[in-house]
């Protein structure tokens, strides 16, 4: 199903998202109204008050073929019978309301507790060894996904800025070029972070979030966690060792791990890029990401958003 476009020039604001979702909601006849939003990021993510659901709402047309590649991970990994989130089946999926694909998934009610670096290490093994169907068609893991249309469209940003990003982009794109992978190529997530894994009531531990699922060196799953260490901090030495420990390697040990780690603080720069002009915390943690980028011996002094 699929309906006009956006209005030309309209952004993806939370009032857009929350009339897209309420459109989608009525085409699949279900009921939009009290539904909370969760998240405006990559996506927009509504729960619904009317029934146990999730609605992800994607900022544009050119999400397409990853939204779709998400449909076809969720169905891959139920048949595996794999811990991770599930498309309602009884919907058809995706729907596109003014240029912006639209899916639905089931709601998961989740425990009091977090899930730990452990768990995710744990997980990452798991998922790492599954043998992905021919008929699921994946691409290599898209390295700087969408940082190229961030840069160009997004607005709030200096001239400097953008172009700084742009010699970045290109001189990172240059090193990854001449890097050599030490593992095999497989199933990789693509955004394996402890806040892409949910711990539901019976203590299950699930994984969420495919929009990068890709067939891929596994390495590019461990880049985050070994960069959110050792860049930025975020994990004490005990959690990072129980993430290593559960994986079973320190990605930090590899050779190409310093080309990986600005990759990402690339790409999360870039993210974050796009909600500049949501509120001046927002604007203020971008501008901090910025200065640390253009000096690479800076510390990253980065808070999560």
């Amino acid at each position: 199903m699929s309906s006009a476009g956006a209005p030309e020039g309209e952004g993806f604001t939370s009032v857009v998202a929350g009339r897209v979702m309420a459109a989608a909601c009525r085409s699949a006849g279900l009921v939009s109204d009290g539904a909370e939003l969760i998240r405006l990021g990559e996506n927009a993510l509504y729960r619904l008050a009317a029934h146990p659901v999730i609605v992800r709402v994607a900022r544009s047309a050119d999400y397409l073929a990853s939204v779709r590649t998400e449909v076809g991970v969720s169905r891959w990994l139920a048949r595996e019978d794999f811990p991770a989130a599930r498309v309602v089946e009884d919907l058809e999926q995706p729907l596109v309301v003014e240029g912006r694909p639209v899916t639905f998934w089931h709601l998961i009610r989740e425990a009091d507790r977090k899930a730990t670096y452990g768990e995710l290490g744990g997980v990452v093994r798991e998922l790492h060894a599954l043998t992905v169907p021919e008929r699921l068609r994946l691409s290599p893991y898209p390295a700087f996904g969408r940082t190229d249309l961030r840069i160009e469209r997004v607005n709030g940003i200096s001239d400097d800025d953008r172009e700084f990003l742009r010699k970045r982009g290109r001189e990172l794109r240059d090193r990854l070029a001449e890097l050599r992978f030490e593992s095999a190529k497989g199933p990789v997530h693509g955004d394996a972070h402890v806040q892409n894994l949910m711990v539901d009531r019976s203590g299950q531990v699930i994984l969420i979030d495919f929009e990068s699922f890709a067939f891929d060196h596994p390495e590019w799953d461990l880049m985050v966690t070994a960069t959110e260490h050792h860049s930025l901090g975020w994990q004490s030495p005990e959690q990072y060792g129980a993430f290593v420990g559960a994986y079973g390697r320190d990605l930090r040990d590899w050779e190409g791990f310093p080309t990986l780690r600005a990759i990402q603080e690339f790409r999360m720069t870039t993210w974050l890029m796009q909600n500049v002009g949501e509120s001046p915390a927002v604007a203020e943690e971008y501008a901090r990401r910025m200065s640390s980028l253009r000096d690479d011996d800076a510390p990253r002094d980065w808070h999560p958003s």
